[in-house]
């Protein structure tokens, strides 16, 4: 679920950081620059490890700020493909229901990918497993804030760096729609795309004795 990852980056410390220790100072800046961010292809930043190597500072003409190039290593989020995780359900809707980590909440199980048979309730919003017991079917809801585990079956990164201002010639054709919708499509810059669908995966709940 976890990785240390190897990086590399130039720390700017603002002149009135000089007379602290320049190692605190640099691993708070390095967590203010990383912690709980996405680097696409890598997954999500959680906290500093270790500071293997920091190079020599240097002063650049007309800035006060000190710039240093520091060799650092950093726990990533990025669960394995087919690892299984224990999360809770956030919520739901036809197309599936989306769990969450307390820490990462873009992780979303497709409908598809549910144990079946199963059922939509379009008034409580939620997917009912109905188990076959052989004798009788059973509703098993997955209620919002259970416990659920499932499989990790594919992930997916999307890049969201700025690509900067739109030309003067495409402001001018924007209209009031178009601006409302795309600030409706939010992009996830990391996703994960789980399954239950099969023994053992589901609410916790369901395989307790």
């Amino acid at each position: 679920m976890y990785m240390l990852t190897e990086m590399k980056d130039v720390v700017h410390v603002k002149p009135w950081y000089f007379e602290q220790d320049l190692l605190n100072v640099i691993e708070d800046e390095l967590n203010k620059k990383f912690a709980n961010k996405v680097i696409f292809q890598l997954g999500l930043c959680v906290a500093l490890f270790d500071i293997k190597e920091i190079f020599n500072s240097t002063v650049l003409p007309g800035d006060g700020s000190s710039h240093t190039k520091v060799l650092f290593r950093y726990v990533i989020f990025r669960p394995l493909i087919d690892e299984i995780l224990v999360g809770k359900v956030k919520s739901s809707s036809r197309e599936g229901i989306y769990i969450s980590l307390s820490f990462f909440d873009d992780i979303f199980v497709p409908s598809a990918n549910l144990q079946k048979p199963f059922r939509f309730d379009e008034k409580e919003q939620l997917f009912i497993w109905q188990y076959d017991t052989g004798d009788s079917v059973h509703d098993l809801y997955i209620d919002i804030g259970e416990e659920i585990r499932f499989r990790v079956v594919s992930e997916s990164f999307i890049d969201t760096t700025p690509i900067g201002p739109p030309k003067k010639s495409d402001i001018n054709n924007l209209s009031i729609s178009s601006v409302v919708q795309n600030k409706d499509e939010i992009k996830c810059p990391y996703m994960i795309i789980g399954s239950i669908n099969e023994p053992g995966l589901g609410l916790l709940n369901w395989w307790r004795v």
